[in-house]
């Protein structure tokens, strides 16, 4: 499955930017000094005028992300060439959202050998490992935080806890967070959505039966319930019901600290997203039916981490205006970017996934049953699928850079890209969690 050659850009963003001109960009860099104020970082605020430089903040040199060629099996199978080259013929050398002609030589901690090995075949970009002494505190606070804060897992969960390394996730996908309070935000997040899913879900007594109930009453302690004095009273009760209630709760509470309020709105739209795709998924478990290959990506487009690097720049420390988040070219990125990403996780879960009891629906499961394949050609077909995926998003966000050259719309796609990185890398180094298939 070769990836198709860029289209002509379709975006209405440059009319759309025209209009908006100096009002937007002036309300934006209000609302970036509003979020100064409460969280001491740099606010990326927005000048009236279009020249200045984007105004990221400098990460240390190592962390800049390098493009290296995957890594090729030691016998090749067929079809790895064609997974591997890519697509390839005119116009796409503009697949990547930063032009890299020449890979920079490797810094001394680039060279660094990392842990876990890459999927063969699989195209990403290599990163640096994450900043040790951010992830020694992200890692010992987010600890205090799930452990005695909001009694999130018992005392016998707590190694499979550390096992998810989320303090090393998310300071890889957050490279120009400014500070480590700034990381907490996005940490918490991640680790209440997860629990969720263990306890609503799958591993620790998940069910599909009755979802729809549970994840309606947590999605409340994002989304606030207004009703009379007496049962606002309850509801309000209920927000410490659950462990996965209470860590909504409060993870909400940190970020309703620190994000404008369409930010906010943002994230809890898509977290309704996520909760349909839950939904979706259960309800083929309750049928034992496995979807067609496009109704599964269907369900991994709002079923996926989109929550996640949608709100960058509340992690940045800065704001990408709701009228330039809502346009229909920067929601195609997004929805990209997330996809890709959520395939990333298909393919290095797959086989923790077989071990597990009962039957997980995944990419390379469906398409095995529903294309016919073996389980081997129906993995690598997977990989043909992300890859094609990461190219669409490459494509977009660079279209999108260059039609809209508003200085925030261009660092909130870089912190997008960096994300989407910094997942590929986390998935590919946690070996407590993930291994490959002997499929090379």
């Amino acid at each position: 499955m070769s990836a198709p050659e860029p289209t002509p850009p379709q975006s209405s963003l440059p009319e759309a930017a025209a209009h908006f001109g100096a009002r937007v960009l002036a309300e934006a860099a209000a609302r970036a000094c509003d979020i100064k104020a409460a969280t001491g970082g740099p606010s990326g605020a927005l000048l009236p005028s279009a020249p200045p430089p984007v105004p990221v903040p400098a990460p240390p040199p190592p962390d800049t992300p390098t493009v290296v060629a995957t890594a090729v099996a030691p016998t090749p199978i067929p079809d790895m060439e064609r997974i591997l080259r890519g697509p390839s013929g005119l116009g796409t050398a503009g697949l990547r959202l930063i032009p890299r002609e020449q890979p920079p030589m490797p810094s001394k901690a680039s060279a660094t050998p990392v842990a876990g090995r890459a999927i063969p075949g699989l195209y990403h970009h290599q990163v640096v490992e994450p900043d040790p002494v951010r992830v020694e505190e992200v890692s010992r606070r987010i600890k205090t935080w799930a452990m005695d804060e909001v009694s999130l897992y018992p005392e016998d969960l707590e190694e499979q806890f550390d096992g998810f390394s989320v303090g090393r996730y998310m300071v890889g996908c957050h490279p120009d967070a400014p500070t480590v309070d700034h990381l907490m935000i996005a940490t918490r997040l991640m680790v209440a959505e997860n629990a969720v899913d263990d306890y609503y879900c799958e591993d620790h007594g998940g069910s599909p039966v009755g979802l729809g109930e549970r994840l309606l009453l947590a999605h409340t302690a994002l989304d606030p319930v207004h009703t009379t004095e007496e049962y606002q009273t309850q509801w309000a009760r209920s927000l410490q019901a659950d462990a996965p209630r209470r860590a909504y709760c409060s993870a909400m509470d940190y970020f309703d600290q620190v994000a404008s309020r369409s930010q906010a709105d943002r994230y809890r739209h898509d977290m309704a997203r996520l909760h349909l795709g839950y939904l979706a998924e259960a309800a083929w478990a309750q049928m034992e039916h496995v979807p067609e290959v496009w109704e599964y990506l269907a369900m991994r487009q709002f079923n996926n981490f989109r929550p996640c690097p949608t709100i960058t720049d509340t992690i940045g420390g800065y704001e990408l205006p709701m009228d330039l988040h809502a346009q229909a070219a920067m929601q195609k990125v997004i929805a990209l970017a997330g996809n890709a990403t959520t395939i990333v996780n298909d393919l290095y879960s797959y086989t923790k996934e077989l071990d597990a009891p009962g039957r997980h629906l995944n990419l390379p499961v469906v398409i095995a049953e529903r294309e016919g394949l073996s389980d081997r050609d129906a993995y690598l077909k997977s990989v043909e699928v992300h890859n094609e995926l990461m190219h669409g998003f490459e494509t977009e966000a660079a279209a999108l850079t260059s039609n809209c050259p508003v200085p925030s719309v261009q660092r909130f796609l870089r912190g997008v890209a960096a994300w989407v990185d910094g997942n590929h890398h986390w998935h590919q180094t946690n070996t407590y969690r993930y291994s490959l298939p002997d499929f090379w």
